[in-house]
């Protein structure tokens, strides 16, 4: 997923299943094949499309509470769809790859960010995550759009000053992704927006911005992510096409930290990438 595989989910296709999800599927397709039902049938009779139905039992979909609901009463009452919902071990919205790191995230104390992409997702509107999600292949229905954008809203509780102990964070975005204009201008225009107002009520936020020339730069290799646990103990992410990996080789985090403080030295200071960002905006 680009931002955030919600993610995360990337910007496009559905999450990996997980056994769990898998389980639950076949739950689903068995009863279903017993009760002498087309996947479209089901769908009608739930208010869901075949689509989704097919996603559900192929594990590669979330069941939200209300399908359920409706498969169980559809399906013969007989308790097995929610006894089984109550094993599945995902977020709905999140990509399977991605559970792990969202649950670190949920405790960290430090979080740091290096994107060239995107705006991060815990930076993002839900206009502007509305528009990252439609624009890479294949284009999710409403009801995954929905799921998607609920789940980065929902991490975007991370930035909160209230949290014990609040989490430091720094972003360092690339100009480029400000000036791609993703989404259109009045996105970008409340995206610009969404940014400055977080620098100004977030004293936990540092932004900074990549300038668009820069010759020498230690993020070529792509986007950068690290977090430390309340144990002091850091984990890097590294996500591509399709996929993600958690990192907690000692080595590889110690390079990538060499790699992050560089590239704070190489990127606009805060106070004059937040006075970039009021440029950027004042001229949409």
């Amino acid at each position: 997923m680009v931002a955030d595989s919600m993610t995360g989910t990337g910007t496009g296709g559905e999450p990996e299943s997980s056994d769990s999800l898998r389980t639950f599927g076949a739950v689903v397709q068995a009863l279903r094949e017993h009760a002498g039902l087309s996947r479209a049938e089901l769908g009608d009779l739930v208010r869901y499309s075949k689509h989704t139905v097919t996603s559900v039992e192929q594990g590669r979909r979330m069941p939200d509470p209300a399908f359920v609901e409706r498969a169980e009463e559809a399906l013969g009452n007989l308790g097995a769809l929610r006894r089984a919902a109550g094993c599945l071990a995902r977020q709905p919205g999140l990509a399977a790859w991605f559970r792990q790191w969202a649950r670190l995230e949920a405790t960290a104390i430090s979080l740091y960010t290096y994107e060239c992409r995107v705006v991060p997702g815990l930076l993002q509107t839900e206009a502007y995550m509305r528009s990252v999600s439609l624009s890479v292949p294949p284009i999710p229905d409403e009801e995954e759009l929905n799921e998607r954008t609920a789940a980065r809203l929902a991490r975007q509780e991370l930035l909160s000053t209230r949290r014990k102990p609040a989490c430091a964070f720094s972003f360092i975005v690339e100009e480029a992704v400000l000036a791609r204009g993703t989404g259109g201008t009045d996105v970008m225009r409340g995206q610009l927006d969404r940014l400055i107002d977080v620098i100004d009520r977030h004293w936990n936020v540092e932004v900074q911005v990549m300038p668009l020339r820069q010759p020498v730069h230690a993020g070529l290799d792509g986007p950068v992510r690290l977090l430390e646990t309340p144990d002091n103990q850091w984990f890097a992410y590294s996500e591509g096409q399709q996929n993600g990996r958690l990192i907690s080789d000692r080595k590889e985090i110690s390079l990538l930290h060499h790699r992050y403080a560089k590239l704070r030295s190489q990127a606009l200071t805060p106070e004059d990438s937040r006075s970039l960002l009021e440029r950027t905006r004042g001229a949409l």
